[in-house]
């Protein structure tokens, strides 16, 4: 991938380098026609001044005849020499051929200044006037001939620009297509296997470990790809090995339970004696912790079961109100000792489903409901048809569910800050449990708020399931907290 990118970084540098060549070579070409031309221009305009002032000593030393005013004339003249050779350097063959005869013009009038007596007279003046006049027509010719070598070269820059326009305009338009061209299967190239990690990553994220990470595309996202195949891999021999953990133990501890149970019963039917009030009581204790301990194995068992997909659903036709009222018989000692009121509104529905999960779905939160609802106040079950689906309330007086909870609420071993305070404690999959069965049926589980003081639980789902549903639906973001069984 990495290549790639390079090879598609190689046509835009060049190009980039192209024209900043161009453009450097442009600013060199301007930079010398404006440092030469102003020095032509300073040249010439020193030039006219220089041959001004020597004829103006010439006619003076014509006139007065004074041995300074040659001085002075030989100073002068050799600046204007100077003048002269210093506009040579940088002039044409054209302007440095008028510049020759200004030298020999200047070397004839010399002659004559210095070695023509001051009596001469008119003559001489009338001399000097013409010789005056050609050399400044000479200056005035090195003047204009000048102008039109910067013209010349100014025109050349503006053509060369121009050039140098047309060629990046034409490199611009064989590059931005190859680079759209490349941006395209760029994307197609890694945008597609990006999306699949991202899917991937997500899957994982999600528990769902099923699906085979393959990744085709550049090698580096190929090895990626391979990376995250070889972590769905160890995270599916991990949820395998905790899964068979958890069957073992939840096997291993049904026999002494059962035990604990058949001994409890026993107790209670009077086989060992008749029990008194008080020893009829701690039977009773021990038969309700063994009905609880035996539902948490449950619990455990068909969590363990559902993880593996080992166990799909088995859907039966049944009425779901004998189901409730064989729930709530299974609770009653625990209603009773907490001295909590029921509120059942259950429609008389006929249901196609699982009806043993649909009863660990009760249970559950039920169980849940009972274990947070204070002494004294009231768990409100109802159930209603809408159109095709069943509508199922479960809602309890408790604290309700503190919002760092919500987001956990539903995962497996978690257990909420309410269930860490509480007196009864549980296994953590309780809801998790209610979540996977749920969703087995097409259904959806929500946490609703407002409508009663503790935490509320609405279970949505179709009347009528069929063998091969499976857990394809999320569960509704809840706005409050969640404590779990």
């Amino acid at each position: 991938m990495l290549v790639g990118l390079g090879l598609m970084a190689v046509p835009l540098l060049a190009a980039i380098l192209t024209a900043l060549l161009q453009m450097r070579v442009l600013a060199d070409t301007g930079q010398r026609i404006i440092v030469e031309g102003v020095t032509a221009a300073r040249a010439s305009q020193s030039l006219f001044a220089e041959i001004a002032s020597l004829e103006r000593t010439a006619r003076l030393f014509n006139v007065l005849n004074d041995g300074k005013l040659l001085d002075l004339y030989r100073s002068e003249d050799e600046r204007l020499a100077a003048t002269r050779d210093q506009l040579r350097r940088h002039a044409t063959a054209e302007t440095q051929h008028t510049l020759d005869a200004l030298g020999e013009l200047q070397a004839a009038t010399r002659f004559v200044v210095l070695s023509s007596p001051a009596s001469s007279g008119a003559a001489s003046a009338a001399d000097l006037s013409t010789r005056f006049a050609r050399l400044s027509v000479l200056v005035e010719q090195v003047a204009q001939q000048s102008n039109a070598a910067v013209d010349t070269e100014v025109a050349a820059l503006e053509a060369q620009t121009l050039h140098a326009r047309q060629t990046l305009l034409w490199e611009s338009a064989l590059f931005v297509p190859l680079m759209l061209v490349a941006v395209l299967v760029l994307t197609i190239g890694v945008g597609r296997p990006l999306r699949q990690l991202d899917r991937a990553i997500s899957e994982l994220g999600e528990g769902n470990l099923t699906n085979t990470i393959a990744v085709p595309g550049p090698h580096d996202l190929e090895r990626l790809g391979r990376q995250l195949e070889w972590l769905r891999q160890r995270l599916l021999e991990l949820a395998h090995e905790r899964n068979r953990f958890l069957r073992h133990m939840s096997h291993e501890l049904k026999t002494p339970l059962a035990n604990i149970r058949e001994g409890t019963e026993l107790l209670m039917d009077g086989a060992v004696g008749e029990l008194d009030p008080n020893q009829r009581e701690v039977a009773a204790i021990l038969r309700e912790n063994g009905i609880k301990l035996q539902r948490m194995i449950e619990n455990l068992l068909s969590f363990s079961a559902w993880q593996t997909s080992s166990v799909g659903l088995e859907p039966t036709e049944f009425r779901l109100r004998p189901l409730v009222k064989q729930v709530l018989e299974n609770q009653q000692l625990t209603l009773l000792s907490q001295r909590v009121r029921l509120e059942v509104r259950i429609e008389d529905i006929t249901l196609v489903a699982d009806r043993g999960k649909i009863r660990l779905i009760l249970e559950n939160l039920i169980s849940n409901a009972v274990k947070y609802s204070p002494k004294g106040g009231s768990i409100h079950v109802r159930a209603r048809s809408t159109g095709a689906q069943l509508v199922l309330d479960v809602a309890d007086a408790g604290p309700g569910i503190p919002p760092e909870d919500r987001v956990h609420i539903f995962e497996a071993f978690y257990t909420g800050r309410a269930a860490r305070s509480t007196a009864v404690k549980g296994t953590g999959i309780g809801l998790s449990v209610v979540l996977e069965f749920v969703s087995a049926h097409s259904g959806t589980v929500e946490i609703i708020d407002g409508e009663f003081p503790g935490a509320h639980f609405r279970i949505t789902m179709p009347m009528r399931a069929t063998a091969g549903d499976e857990p394809a639906t999320t569960v509704a973001k809840p706005k409050t907290h969640a404590h779990a069984a």
